[in-house]
């Protein structure tokens, strides 16, 4: 039976690989409103897709306005257990596209990649669960539902509207959420944990108005020098996170080379790591703080002033074991005890996300486990922690709290989701679509 369905797959990956491409021509970005046609086209070309396979689908809203997201149903043997799929069709926005070797939005193969935006994430997501359909066709051994969402990279925002309108549509035994990645090329992963977020945006304000450098320069702390001082009480002398009270914890025992973590991460030659203790703990399992904005004025142009005010974006990702709430007080207690010579201090809370720590035993991860052990042929799969956030998936866990959880992906090292280059290996691809009819076949038995 495992040939056979490893033939079934084989058959269709040339037609999923062509609608994986029609797809990433599509320029659902949803963070951009000229595009937002672009996010309608996207929805509707993966209804049709869904639909093909016999799937009893269509598009959903929260509200009339709100993106738009696709949710189905296609029904296996009586008695069987209910897997909900889910991926995501929008996508980041290109960003400038001088920094891409090819075209963003027109799917190009080079050594055995397939490059463009959304080719990874998460189109291909929304590809392998089709692929998995496709292959297994009306010999599906589980009852399927579906939610492929449309606002995942702003943030998900009427997701928990959805989950409570259509949690009859929805609720199922497993959920399977294929957003995250595998270890490495031909060592698949099951994303056990995840670092949470929360992102506040710093003032600091020493004048009423800007004045002259010469005149009271020595006397009167500008802005700037005052935010800088207080940044660099985020961290200690090592770079480690220095605001107190921030949980941290152990992480799978995974070995990660020196070599690939430098590789990997684009570290220039001679750079030293921050913070201590295991890189895999530092990387999933301890708090990250960064400045990722700051308001200043520009070098070209700048005159002779102190600055009256500074602004700084603080993101924090928060180790699982956390929450949100916990680390946006801990992070605005350690602002106000630092800020210094008495300047003005006004935090704002841009958004946040809560850490996942999932129970990666069970029935469920029984059935993945070997999926993938066989796709990759005999690689057990890793427990992989990640060290970004995906905040919707704590909505899933509340929604439904009786479900397991399965986290698995088509990324790999080297996919540069969110920058320039995303590219699918096309060959790891093939095993994910494999593994996912595997685990739909496991399931069912």
């Amino acid at each position: 039976m495992s040939d056979d369905i490893r033939g079934k797959v084989q058959a269709v990956l040339p037609s999923v690989r062509a609608d994986l491409e029609d797809l990433v021509r599509i320029q659902s970005v949803s963070a951009d409103p000229e595009r937002l046609s672009e996010v309608e086209k996207s929805a509707e070309r993966t209804l049709e897709l869904f639909l093909a396979e016999g799937v009893d689908a269509e598009i959903v809203r929260a509200f009339d306005g709100a993106p738009p997201a696709v949710v189905g149903e296609k029904k296996g043997p009586a008695g069987a257990p209910t897997v909900l799929l889910y991926a995501h069709h929008d996508v980041q926005p290109e960003n400038d596209p001088a920094d891409w070797d090819s075209p963003p939005y027109e799917p190009t193969e080079r050594d055995g990649r397939l490059y463009g935006r959304g080719a990874a994430d998460d189109k291909a997501g929304i590809m392998a669960h089709v692929g998995a359909l496709r292959a297994l066709g009306d010999d599906l051994p589980v009852t399927v539902r579906l939610f492929i969402e449309g606002e995942e990279e702003v943030a998900s925002a009427t997701l928990p509207q959805l989950l409570e309108q259509y949690q009859d549509r929805l609720k199922a035994d497993v959920i399977v959420i294929a957003d995250s990645g595998n270890w490495d090329i031909g060592v698949p992963a099951l994303t056990t944990s995840l670092r949470g977020l929360i992102r506040v945006d710093v003032e600091v304000r020493t004048l009423t108005h800007a004045v002259h450098s010469g005149m009271w320069g020595g006397l009167a702390p500008d802005a700037i020098m005052a935010m800088v001082r207080l940044l660099d009480s985020l961290w200690t002398p090592d770079g480690a996170p220095a605001v107190a009270g921030l949980a941290s914890g152990p992480a799978a025992d995974v070995e990660y080379p020196e070599e690939r973590l430098r590789a990997e991460s684009g570290a220039i030659d001679g750079l030293s790591w921050i913070g201590e203790g295991p890189a895999v703990e530092r990387l999933w399992t301890q708090p990250a703080i960064t400045v990722t904005g700051f308001d200043a004025p520009k070098v070209a142009g700048a005159s002779n002033t102190l600055s009256p005010v500074a602004r700084a974006r603080v993101t924090i990702r928060i180790a699982p074991g956390d929450t949100s709430e916990n680390a946006v007080a801990r992070l605005e207690e350690h602002l106000r005890a630092h800020v210094p010579w008495g300047a003005a201090l006004q935090t704002t809370v841009v958004d946040t996300g809560e850490p996942i720590a999932l129970p990666a035993q069970g029935p469920a991860y029984d059935a993945a486990r070997a999926a993938f052990a066989e796709a990759w042929d005999g690689t057990a799969p890793v427990d992989m922690g990640v060290g970004g956030s995906i905040p919707f998936i704590a909505e899933f866990l509340e929604a439904f709290p009786q479900a397991s959880v399965l986290v698995t992906g088509v990324e790999d090292p080297d996919t540069r989701a969110h920058g320039a280059n995303e590219g699918l290996h096309l060959a790891e691809f093939e095993r994910v679509v494999l593994a996912e009819a595997l685990l739909l076949r496991n399931l069912g038995a």
